[in-house]
């Protein structure tokens, strides 16, 4: 287990912590009037009320759908662009880790992120998303049929659909290999690492790129008692493993990038072409002779016509390493209720892949 207080810190959003010039904004104010001067550079404080920051935002959003009106991916692309460097000068001050406008909700990440400043500015999309955030940690989600309520720390992955955790865990009840090691490249929220241990699993190394996600798994592994089970790496895939496991889990990004990426989470969402090939490469050196290695993937890219090419498929077409043992599918399922896949999407299926060594 690493110690995270000493070696880690968590990324978190920018703040502003000198004097700045800004229009102060109230709700009797012309907003368009406040929008227009913000679009050429001007930051924007909102006083009195939280929901006056909605009000300029909603502007914001009407003024810039009507500048770009191209509907095409390049045209949208532009659009959230524009909006994104203009709403992050629409700001809210913060006083002793609390928010300075009434009826504000009560972000604890104001605190637990910034511990070591009170008063700032930060911009209010941060604020958006740090209290989205705050409510799904103190909740927790429930991941169902297998008896896991994980409290998901800021700027981690953490899933909304369980159909392949529902696939992998109901193979793990049949798998009859040895229970000693395993490895969990791309830890996220844990859910994996923490199925491998309540199956019996004695020892899990678990990796991440986002040192949030590590952060989050450390904390909800002592939570969860399971803090001397899993040793927790900071780096790229198998970085600081030095051992064979017998089993090597990975559900990796579903989607390649088309697009250059930044940290956290947009990498848990999209990959780049190169990482199959490295995983591929340094898993056959991590896993015992009669071990496993499990793939969660989907056919997602293959169903929305984003790619062609599945990187397992073609690990196994082109390479002499690995031979498939398993595969399974399962359709998937809406997120809740009141959610309903796009028809584009009707055909999505996760897959859980096998894998073992090919014999030479």
């Amino acid at each position: 287990m690493i110690d995270t207080n000493q070696s880690l810190k968590p990324d978190r959003p920018n703040i502003i912590t000198s004097e700045i010039k800004a229009i102060g904004f109230y709700r009797k104010m012309d907003t368009q009037a406040v929008v227009t001067q913000m679009l050429s550079g001007q930051y924007v404080l909102i006083e009195e009320f939280y929901s006056n920051g909605l009000q300029v935002l909603s502007e914001l959003k009407r003024i810039l759908q009507l500048k770009y009106k191209e509907k095409s991916f390049q045209g949208q692309r532009n659009y959230r662009s524009a909006f994104r460097e203009a709403s992050h000068r629409i700001l809210l001050q913060v006083k002793d880790n609390k928010l300075q406008v009434k009826k504000c909700p009560d972000i604890g990440w104001l605190k637990g992120l910034y511990p070591d400043i009170s008063d700032f500015f930060i911009s209010f999309p941060d604020v958006q998303g740090l209290n989205s955030s705050w409510q799904w940690y103190q909740r927790g989600i429930e991941i169902p049929y297998l008896n896991l309520s994980i409290h998901p720390y800021y700027g981690s992955y953490f899933p909304t659909r369980f159909d392949h955790l529902i696939l992998f865990g109901k193979w793990l009840k049949t798998y009859k290999g040895n229970r000693k090691k395993a490895i969990d490249i791309g830890v996220g929220s844990g859910v994996l690492s923490f199925q491998l241990i309540k199956n019996g699993f004695q020892k899990v190394f678990a990796s991440d790129t986002n040192k949030n996600a590590i952060i989050g798994v450390s904390q909800e592994s002592v939570r969860m008692g399971f803090g001397e089970k899993i040793d927790l790496s900071f780096g790229d895939l198998f970085s600081g493993c030095d051992f064979l496991a017998d089993l090597i889990v990975f559900n990796p990004p579903w989607l390649v990038a088309k697009h250059s990426l930044e940290e956290g989470i947009d990498k848990a969402i999209y990959y780049e072409k190169e990482l199959f090939p490295r995983f591929f490469e340094q898993a056959k050196k991590h896993l015992a002779p009669q071990g496993k290695l499990v793939l969660l993937f989907s056919n997602l890219a293959q169903v929305i016509g984003a790619d062609d090419v599945h990187p397992i498929r073609k690990e196994l077409e082109n390479n002499n390493r690995f031979k498939k043992e398993l595969r399974q599918q399962c359709s998937v399922k809406a997120s809740s209720k009141k959610t309903k896949r796009s028809n584009s999407r009707k055909n999505e299926k996760v897959e859980l892949w096998i894998l073992k060594h090919k014999e030479m």
